[in-house]
């Protein structure tokens, strides 16, 4: 899955505590390698890559990886006010669930999340136990230093599909490379043990990537996923020491352009903390190993990609890019007022003659986050509008734009007959991201001028983005400015929050944000209240405290015989 890393694909006597049954235990399958067989270095490499390629989201076949994405567009981004699902009300009705925060226990995107992350979980055991048997043994062992390193990648694997399943499902069994047969209860909260394994892995790995390969994790990758977690249980010292130390060792946020993020021919850049490695065409596995979990999230009609168009930006979304003649971002709310809402709810005479407004004052990073009527795409021409929306009475005037690539990449940056599987990197973990969350930890920490500088440094990089020009001028009245002073810690922590909408949006993270902040029943409500305007399936939403949080799939719960707990409200 790895562009850097070769390609193993092994068949391996493994079962998960969760599905296996005793007497399987006792049969040798044929045509399979056991454990002892994997017992060399080289076998314990092949494993580690197995534990590496679930990263994608992906144990076969292209499509089907939706809910599992490591973009986590569908509940990272469309279970929030940044996203819809889009496409027709009849495409994927279970996503239209999500986005209602209405879904049931048998949501195929629950399971899919679930089945695929505990297979990752799953490799990651199996390395570590080979491993250590293989380094309790007489010969063959590999250096002490190498072990440990291997157990740290394996280890921080582990912690992140856990923490995958811990943001969506909240309790959730924890099963390492120890745990017997057994059913265990997903009764405790796991936190502790995503630290341990973070811990270990920041101990661990050195600042250079093992074996030299780019798509391995290493002490930055260690610090800023351990930092991450500990903000998320609000643990904000420790976190902004991990943080901090990333920042302070990669280079000046200002000098890396942001749209470097978002081009197939530049990623593994220094701001890719941590990044989930595509590739396409060269390995021979017809698509595999690319970015399956985005295969419906390209614009409709006679566009250069043109499947499927799910995964739309929210009119509230666009006008959060608006600024004030001061160049700051409205946080009052106020954005909502008299709303740009591109071609939207026009009459077909009207849409003929539609022409961008060229003199909204807005954000430039809307250019990179969502495609507008008017306004260059890539370099797909002019954004056309309804003829590139699958269905704009559902899911809006807007189109994606993160997760696709230039016309002109396509025919190396995409799956051999294919399109809509692309290599383009999905990153987990940016530095933008780490500047946001250190500058968080500050506010909470009372350092307000800390805070300013770093959501500043933002922000400046921000003006640096080259404006998207329509007939040889810019096609909105482009300006960010930074902030004077964060007078007290409420309108710094407000600007801190609304930064990390306008630098990360589309990437995963805003449900997850409204949830650990503990303000998803206010900005969801509002938001419903807002875009229920337009469109009538989100009208009169409310947001309950089961909301935070997705049901167990049943198919796990019936699997358990009752030793798992479906979450409270489901």
């Amino acid at each position: 899955m790895m562009k850097h890393i070769k390609y193993i694909i092994l068949s391996v006597l493994i079962c998960s505590s969760m599905s296996c049954k005793r007497e399987f235990l006792t049969l040798q399958p044929q045509g399979e390698l056991t454990e002892e067989q994997l017992m060399t270095q080289d076998g314990v490499e092949g494993l580690l890559v197995g534990a590496y390629s679930l990263l994608n989201g992906n144990i076969n076949g292209t499509y089907g990886n939706y809910g599992a994405a490591p973009s986590q567009w569908l509940f990272g981004e469309v279970a929030s006010d940044n996203a819809h699902k889009g496409s027709s009300v009849g495409d994927q009705p279970p996503m239209n669930a999500i986005e209602q925060h209405a879904p049931t226990s048998t949501n195929d995107n629950l399971s899919n999340i679930w089945d695929r992350c505990f297979e990752g979980i799953q490799r990651s055991n199996t390395t570590i136990k080979v491993l250590a048997s293989l380094q309790a043994g007489s010969s063959g062992k590999f250096s002490d230093a190498r072990a440990k390193e291997i157990q740290g990648e394996a280890r921080l694997l582990r912690a992140h599909y856990y923490f995958f399943l811990v943001r969506i499902f909240k309790f959730v069994p924890y099963i390492t490379e120890t745990t017997n047969g057994a059913f265990v209860p997903n009764d405790k909260d796991i936190y502790p043990n995503i630290v341990d394994d973070l811990t270990y892995a920041v101990a661990n790995l050195s600042t250079t990537k093992p074996r030299g390969q780019r798509g391995r994790v290493d002490k930055y990758a260690a610090q800023a996923y351990l930092g991450k977690v500990l903000l998320y249980q609000k643990k904000y010292t420790e976190a902004y020491d991990l943080l901090n130390a990333v920042i302070l060792a990669k280079p000046d946020i200002t000098t890396l352009p942001y749209s470097d993020n978002f081009d197939i021919t530049k990623e593994g850049g220094p701001e890719a903390i941590l990044a989930v490695e595509h590739a396409v065409g060269t390995d021979g596995t017809g698509g595999d190993n690319g970015n399956v979990g985005d295969i419906l999230n390209f614009p409709y009609g006679n566009t250069p990609i043109n499947c499927c168009g799910f995964f739309q930006p929210t009119i509230d979304l666009a006008n959060a890019f608006k600024v004030d003649a001061n160049g700051l971002p409205l946080l009052d709310g106020s954005y909502r007022n008299n709303p740009y809402k591109s071609d939207f709810g026009l009459s077909a005479a009207e849409k003929d003659s539609y022409v961008v407004d060229k003199t909204l004052p807005l954000d430039p990073r809307i250019e990179s986050t969502l495609g507008r009527r008017g306004v260059p795409y890539r370099d797909w021409g002019l954004m056309a509008g309804d003829t590139w929306i699958r269905d704009a009475s559902n899911g809006g005037p807007f189109l994606a734009i993160k997760n696709t690539i230039d016309a002109s990449q396509i025919s190396s940056g995409s799956a051999p007959g294919t399109t809509n599987v692309t290599g383009l990197n999905v990153n987990l973990i940016r530095l933008g991201d780490v500047y946001l969350m250190a500058a968080e930890c500050a506010v909470e920490k009372g350092d307000l001028q800390r805070a300013l500088t770093l959501v500043n440094l933002v922000r400046q990089r921000a003006s640096k983005i080259t404006p998207q020009l329509v007939n040889g001028a810019p096609a909105a009245a482009y300006k960010v400015s930074q902030y004077a002073t964060f007078p007290d810690a409420t309108y710094a922590r407000n600007a801190v929050r609304f930064e990390r909408r306008l630098e990360l949006a589309m990437e995963g993270h805003r449900f997850f944000d409204l949830v650990r902040w503990g303000i998803a029943k206010q900005a969801l409500e509002s938001y419903f209240s807002f875009e229920g305007g337009y469109f009538n399936y989100l009208k009169g939403i409310t947001i309950e405290a089961r909301d935070e949080y997705f049901p167990l799939p049943q198919d796990q719960i019936d699997r358990s015989k009752g030793t798992l707990k479906q979450n409270p409200g489901y």
